[in-house]
């Protein structure tokens, strides 16, 4: 079974893990977040070797359908963000083992 996990939990065991002062680690972690948003919407692209890359996509204006109704419905133009794994992160992920 598949659990969430929070950026609470994450800097708590950061935080154990390295033992550097919570808050150090949580600033540390927003810090990162808040940059990754910033040149998300830059339209830059972050390459994170092993990790992966972030791309930031435009998708093009379309009608749609609404399936209850069968009413057509246009959807505008949006930017959305891809994510391909990197190497490490694909290895473990389709490693035989179970996932940690």
């Amino acid at each position: 079974m598949m659990a969430t996990r929070t950026k609470k939990e994450l800097i708590d065991r950061i935080t154990e893990d390295t033992q550097v002062k919570r808050l150090l680690v949580k600033a540390t972690i927003q810090n990162f977040l808040d940059e990754v948003i910033s040149e998300l919407g830059k339209g830059n692209r972050l390459e994170f070797r092993d990790f992966g890359v972030f791309e930031v996509k435009e998708r093009q204006a379309r009608t749609a359908q609404n399936p209850k109704t069968l009413k057509k419905v246009k959807v505008p133009a949006k930017r959305t963000v891809k994510f391909r794994m990197g190497r490490v992160m694909r290895e473990k992920l389709n490693s035989k083992g179970p996932a940690q």
